[in-house]
């Protein structure tokens, strides 16, 4: 029984594009995709995957691919093309200006309700996430923040499913909550666990940016992507429904608790 095509995994139109770019200079070089392979030191497969729109390789492999097929740099400059075409991969088009508006941000009051906080995730956490290696580091640098001279001062509340909730191996996930407790004692980082459970209001993560000024800029998770929100009237709700979950909430140290308590009952 053939799958059906929603079974089917989505190809992004532009890795096709560059993929069929590949596999033109292969065939023009007489080469079939096991002998591409064995000259740029890969399995077939990932020929096969490049030029099928699977996966997105790294430039510098885009380059090998250039000089063994005697491209004359037109491989490596789809690849650049490629890469500002998928840009808005890495921030998504609702979430574009965000990063700048949290990279300047006074305060962040965050709520989430499935993963743990992009600011907080441990490479291998995000790794397992996201489609590949510039989404990683896109999203490490993102974490600079974290390191600014002032900090700035950063509430979390993170449902406590989320804990529990396996991304990538049990290893993963234990040096990600490990890395929650280091990161709940730094200067300026407040965060909470909030138990299982209704809390009125809440419908879905957010993040609301204060700037040094004090105007403020959400961020919304909706079921389509999310989208930014300037409306005073929309923040204002949202900061209400921030202070009923920094009240319900476990304290900081409670939260320290009970992420200690996840680690050593599921993921040691």
């Amino acid at each position: 029984m053939s799958p059906s095509s929603s079974d089917r995994p989505k190809i992004d139109p532009e890795l096709l594009g560059f993929g069929s770019e590949v596999k033109r200079f292969r065939e023009a070089a007489d080469l079939n995709q096991e002998e591409l392979a064995k000259l740029v030191n890969v399995a077939r497969s990932y020929i096969s995957h490049v030029e099928c729109g699977r996966t997105k390789c790294r430039r510098d492999f885009a380059g090998r691919l250039d000089e063994v097929l005697n491209a004359d740099n037109a491989i490596v400059e789809a690849w650049d093309v490629l890469l500002e075409k998928i840009k808005v991969v890495r921030y998504p088009t609702h979430f574009i200006s965000f990063p700048k508006i949290e990279a300047t941000a006074d305060q962040l009051r965050v709520y989430e309700n499935y993963l743990v906080y992009g600011l907080f995730q441990t490479e291998a956490y995000a790794r397992a996430l996201l489609v590949d290696d510039d989404a990683v580091a896109t999203r490490m640098r993102r974490q600079e923040l974290l390191r600014r001279q002032p900090p700035p001062m950063i509430s979390v509340v993170m449902e406590e499913s989320i804990l529990y909730r396996q991304v990538g191996s049990k290893e993963v996930m234990r040096e990600q909550l490990e890395a929650l407790i280091v990161l709940s004692m730094r200067e300026r980082v407040f965060l909470q666990i909030a138990e299982t459970g209704y809390y009125r209001g809440v419908r879905g993560s957010f993040t609301i940016a204060t700037q040094s000024d004090r105007s403020e800029v959400a961020y919304v998770v909706k079921v389509n992507g999310g989208e930014i929100c300037r409306d005073p009237s929309e923040i204002a709700r949202m900061s209400e429904v921030m202070q009923t979950l920094n009240a319900q909430a476990l304290n900081t140290t409670g939260s320290r608790l009970l992420i200690e308590k996840v680690i050593k009952e599921k993921w040691i």
